[in-house]
């Protein structure tokens, strides 16, 4: 949601002492003032619930006057988990404590600064005014993801009426289908309808409006994918946009970045983009198990990297600081899919759906026109992860990864292949046996 928003104006006023607001989200930014939901009435007058740099902010605003407010102690920069946030609001409690309560995957929250509302005040939210989801007055924009919005008017809810902790993982999930009211102004936004962003599941029809661009994404809190990691960026200080699967590196440095999910066993699959560059074209696309000291240590400097490269015509693969030529060179506009088999470490690319060097990754332990690799056990970090880079220091490149949300950037994959277990969306056909990298995929493996 990072440029874009929802918004809604409330054709009447509601119940203003009493409510209850459960959402799921995942943060692809960090830092700054984000917010995500709020009531607007004018520019300098407001209620909001925010991220205030990583902490969660809660106040009403008229003018330069803050009426009340509460922040939490904790900070909240997990960019690879969802976070399950409950906020009840009821200043009918005769306890101050009790009128703001705030939860976070069922544990209820400290607040550091904690001036609470009068009791049976009524506040700014739910009245006839706009209501914005994902921004503040007029920027403060989200960067994260969101599911399953519900924000119940007149009612004071418990984190356990939206989620539960799961019997055999102890995490905490969704319950889908709650058994909750929804009031004269409530709402249930689900984001099931890619057409309909906005569209209200609550059965009010209280629909909200779209404003720029939101796709909807196949992450959710029952299954995260992998996407480029931005706390993992000290060494190439890149830039991270559309949920963190579009990645541009640093001009000044050529290292490599690692991924949120990493793997030691079974086959996965997914595509990387080369989308532009602004220089020499230097592209490398491969797995790492090794993570970066200096900001010059390129994607296959290592002995535990593996990286398909080109300069400018001349394709090679580079491992351990060492090219061996390789495949076809690729350029801006090529997608090169990543096969990684690690029940017989092998490794094979492909080029706009033509594997390298004749490689049938369905080949086993024969490895037709494989890349051999280390078995992870035998790395330092015992695990593979997805990894970019461009080798050249005086200009950058960036690249648009898939691995499985079925999007480059903002631009949906074409011809929508899907992997044997119909988990994950893709450009070109997924080899037999080979999944998406994302939470499902983990667990299958893990159980099978």
């Amino acid at each position: 949601m990072a440029s874009s928003h929802l918004s809604r104006t409330f054709d009447q006023v509601g119940n203003r002492t009493t409510w209850t607001l459960s959402v799921w989200i995942k943060r692809t930014g960090i830092g700054g003032q984000q917010n995500f939901f709020g009531s607007f009435p004018q520019a300098s007058d407001y209620e909001r619930i925010m991220f205030n740099n990583d902490k969660i902010y809660i106040a009403e605003v008229a003018g330069s006057s803050t009426n009340w407010e509460c922040e939490t102690t904790a900070r909240y920069r997990d960019t690879n988990a969802w976070y399950h946030l409950v906020y009840r609001h009821d200043t009918t409690q005769a306890s101050a404590n009790d009128r703001i309560r705030l939860y976070m995957n069922g544990v209820q929250q400290s607040f550091g600064t904690n001036s609470q509302p009068a009791q049976n005040r009524g506040t700014a939210i739910n009245t006839a005014d706009v209501h914005k989801i994902g921004m503040g007055a007029s920027s403060e924009y989200t960067d994260c993801e969101m599911a399953h919005f519900h924000w119940c008017d007149g009612q004071s809810y418990a984190p356990t009426e939206f989620g539960e902790t799961d019997s055999t993982t102890g995490i905490w999930k969704p319950k889908v289908s709650p058994s909750v009211s929804y009031g004269t102004n409530g709402f249930f936004l689900k984001f099931d309808n890619a057409a309909n962003m906005g569209l209200d599941s609550g059965g009010g029809a209280h629909n909200w409006t779209t404003n720029g661009t939101i796709i909807q994404n196949k992450d959710t809190p029952n299954n995260v994918f992998a996407t480029f990691n931005p706390l993992e960026n000290h060494q190439q200080q890149a830039t991270y946009s559309n949920t963190n699967n579009t990645y541009q590196t640093n001009s000044s440095n050529y290292t490599y970045n690692l991924s949120t999910l990493g793997v030691s066993s079974g086959k996965y699959y997914w595509e990387v983009k080369h989308s532009a560059n602004s220089g020499a074209n230097y592209p490398q696309i491969g797995i790492t198990s090794t993570q970066p000291t200096n900001t010059n240590q390129e994607l296959g400097n290592f002995a535990n990297d593996w990286a398909y490269s080109t300069e400018t015509t001349n394709p090679y693969y580079r491992n351990n600081n060492t090219n061996t030529s390789y495949g076809a060179s690729y350029t801006v506009g090529d997608i090169i899919g990543v096969a990684l088999d690690l029940d017989n470490n092998k490794l094979y690319f492909s080029k706009n759906g033509t594997f390298q060097n004749s490689g049938v990754p369905t080949s086993g332990s024969t490895g037709t026109g494989a890349i051999a690799i280390t078995a992870p056990s035998s790395t330092p970090l015992g695990f593979y992860f997805p990894s970019v880079a461009h080798y050249d220091g005086s200009s950058n490149a960036t690249f648009q990864a898939n691995f499985g949300n079925g999007y480059f950037g903002t631009s949906a994959v074409a011809s929508a292949q899907n992997p044997d277990d119909g988990v994950g969306i893709f450009e070109y056909d997924v080899p037999a046996g080979y999944r998406a990298l994302c939470t499902k995929s983990l667990n299958a493996e893990e159980y099978s």
